[in-house]
């Protein structure tokens, strides 16, 4: 699924009537945790959860109030107390969210963050909250990466710039921070949430066929940016394929040879046939994939083996890395099931990395 701020980006031109609801800290169990959002219009809900249930329901119409209000606020859910409802089971935790009903205001640093992030390049979006009470809340808002620093009082910088420069070496996701700083003898203090935003990870999909065209919808859904790669224009186009971001017709191999191999790429080569099976292959043998998958029978996948360490293409231990068979073993038979058997080892992958 597309990030919640790209998603806002899509929404634009009617961002003065969007409110964006996010859990900024969250005691004992919750449906969700820091970091989640849901972005709301004037009819509901158009994308991203903190929850479901009963807790976005009571946030959705404080959503709604504030879009019309045009009035922030800082809302604190006891989930065992505040909360009651005897047809769901409560958490029994407490969760707090922020709902930001003025996103006009800082649209150029929504945009800011939306280029980083097509370009591959992470980094952290700062929201700055000042609380007067749970529903008077000042929001500022910032974008910082590595190539740019926002204008953030030095006195705050201070503090926030090392937490930055951690949150984008751990290059994890989920690792969103909580500070609260106050220039000396000024009062009141703000709240300064720290929110990683990394690129989706890259998933390249070599053939377009019946499995490959399967994954891109799961993939599309497992917020995965999606590249398929075929030979085929019959097969490789945005009416088969829709949910791909990016079609390649090609030779196989060759748009192979050219792709960047990094950490955050994975690969699953789906073809057709064993000759387009090895030369997508080839190229990735040794390379920094996160991931890369093979799909085909036993017998297809000893023999290329033979080939590959015969032939000097791949050490044995190169080839131990591939995931050949592709997919978890969930005895899978239809062309779905097989999908949802890689798609589910690409979450495992991608999770424990």
């Amino acid at each position: 699924m597309k990030n919640i701020y790209l998603q806002l980006l899509d929404h634009k031109e009617a961002i003065s009537e969007l409110a964006l609801a996010t859990v900024t800290g969250t005691i004992g169990s919750t449906p969700q945790k820091p970091g989640s959002s849901a972005l709301f219009d004037k009819k509901g809900l158009l994308a991203g959860t903190i929850g479901g249930g009963v807790v976005e329901r009571r946030v959705e119409m404080l959503a709604l109030a504030a879009i019309l209000s045009k009035k922030s606020g800082h809302f604190r859910f006891n989930l065992a107390n505040d909360i009651s409802n005897k047809e769901e089971a409560i958490c029994g935790g407490q969760i707090n969210v922020l709902i930001d009903a003025n996103l006009n205001n800082y649209l150029n640093v929504f945009q800011q963050l939306g280029d980083s992030i097509r370009s591959r390049a992470p980094g952290v979006l700062i929201t700055m909250v000042t609380r007067f009470s749970e529903e008077t809340v000042l929001i500022n808002r910032y974008w910082m990466s590595k190539t740019s620093k926002p204008a953030i009082p030095e006195e705050f910088m201070e503090r926030i710039e090392p937490e930055v420069d951690n949150i984008l070496s751990k290059a994890d996701p989920y690792n969103y921070r909580e500070l609260e700083l106050a220039i000396p003898d000024k009062e009141p203090s703000s709240l300064f949430f720290l929110e990683p935003v990394f690129p989706p990870a890259h998933l390249v999909i070599a053939g377009a066929g019946h499995i490959g065209r399967a994954l891109a919808h799961l993939a599309g859904r497992l917020d995965f940016e999606v590249t398929v790669i075929d030979d085929r224009a019959e097969f490789a186009n945005s009416e088969n394929i829709p949910e791909a971001d990016h079609i390649l017709v090609n030779d196989i191999g060759e748009e192979i040879k050219k792709l960047k191999k990094n950490a955050d790429t994975y690969l699953v080569i789906v073809t057709r046939g064993h000759k387009d099976d090895a030369s997508a292959l080839k190229p990735c043998i040794g390379s920094t994939l996160a991931y890369l998958g093979m799909i085909g029978s036993k017998n297809k996948i000893a023999s290329m083996r033979n080939d590959f360490i015969d032939n000097g293409w791949a050490t044995v231990k190169q080839w131990d890395t591939i995931h050949t068979p592709v997919g978890i073993e969930i005895k899978s038979r239809t062309v779905e099931e097989i999908a949802i058997s890689i798609a589910a080892q690409l979450i495992l992958v991608r999770n424990t990395k």
